[in-house]
């Protein structure tokens, strides 16, 4: 369970931007290549990618011409002017001015980093960067100040945010986490940020901190960028999904996309209990989890609160009961889920 993060972290092999950054584009200019060129050199190069992935760090220079990364970045920019970085496709133009439905302007913002002691043990002190915006408007939102309010915080620069990473390599940092909000939108400013933090990269793991609501055309630029998807999966149907986070096909979308990430980087699960949704949520999550990623890290979560608008959801307006937690403690037991 997340040997090759441990191994990044132990110098004995490079983080995969590093060695995506080493893989030739395939193209000799990316920003005239056409978008069917792009996709193409994308999908090659991420199999040699995959290909290349457990050899043993060396000094080998990079590419004479532009490399997997630039591919990758140029399709990210792209995607700025007809949105689909989540599964809402909302095909907004940003760089006009418009929004889809995250609110997420054409430049990113941010409200925060720093070193987070607050995650995962396996990952602390996690380097973390709060982008504002969600691309789902949970009712019980416990981070609703920056999820609901795109504009919040202040630009974020890709310069300045690789700088920040770099100290905190300095000073300590065991990967970079970026979250929000969701990081779905701001797909073009991670990358760029990535790409800018340079030889700090090399042996810096990358994490993706999402709801996995994200597009397919998005998970496959990642696939190469990203050393660990710590994902949030919430619910086991879509009735809930909407009703709560007003998002449709959630199971669908987030499934697919965990069984991707699964296939090709290392995955953290999050499971969110909810009072009174035991049975229609919680079950059906580790059931598909424990057949479908079998051995997965799974983080059985039971600090909800009611905020946001909970109390507006009877259901949901309540503390967990000591008996749900039981009860959530035993079904994990049962699907032999950590």
């Amino acid at each position: 369970m997340l040997d090759r993060y441990f191994k990044i972290e132990g110098r004995e092999r490079e983080a995969v931007n590093w060695i995506t950054r080493g893989v030739p584009a395939g193209v000799d200019d990316v920003t005239l290549a056409s978008d069917e060129c792009l996709m193409d050199a994308n999908l090659e190069g991420s199999r040699e990618v995959h290909r290349r992935i457990e050899r043993l760090p060396d000094a080998a220079a990079p590419p004479g011409g532009p490399s997997l990364l630039d591919v990758k970045i140029e399709l990210a920019r792209r995607m700025l002017f007809a949105c689909v970085c989540c599964e809402r496709r909302c095909g907004a133009d940003r760089s006009s001015g418009r929004t889809g439905f995250c609110g997420v302007p054409f430049e990113s913002r941010y409200t925060s980093d720093f070193l987070h002691m607050g995650e995962e043990p396996e990952l602390v002190p996690s380097h973390t960067i709060f982008f504002s915006g969600c691309t789902f408007e949970c009712v019980y939102c416990q981070n609703w100040d920056i999820a609901m309010d795109a504009r919040a915080g202040r630009q974020a620069e890709p310069e300045m945010l690789a700088a920040v990473l770099q100290e905190g390599v300095a000073q300590g940092s065991r990967n970079a986490n970026f979250v929000g909000g969701n990081p779905d939108p701001h797909l073009y400013t991670i990358l760029r940020t990535i790409e800018l933090t340079g030889e700090a990269a090399r042996f810096l793991p990358m994490v993706w901190n999402s709801n996995m609501y994200t597009s397919s055309e998005a998970m496959s630029i990642l696939d190469g960028v990203i050393d660990v998807y710590l994902g949030d999966f919430r619910y086991g149907n879509d009735s809930c999904a909407e009703e709560l986070s007003g998002v449709e096909g959630y199971f669908e979308v987030v499934s697919r996309n965990f069984a991707q990430a699964f296939a090709s980087a290392e995955v953290m699960v999050r499971h969110l209990v909810l009072p009174g949704h035991l049975e229609c949520c919680t079950r059906p999550v580790m059931e598909w989890a424990s057949r479908n990623m079998p051995g997965v890290y799974f983080n059985l979560m039971f600090q909800y609160r009611p905020e946001y608008k909970a109390g507006l959801y009877p259901m949901i307006d309540a503390r967990l009961t000591p008996e749900e937690r039981a009860r959530a403690l035993a079904m994990a037991a049962d699907y032999k889920l950590q």
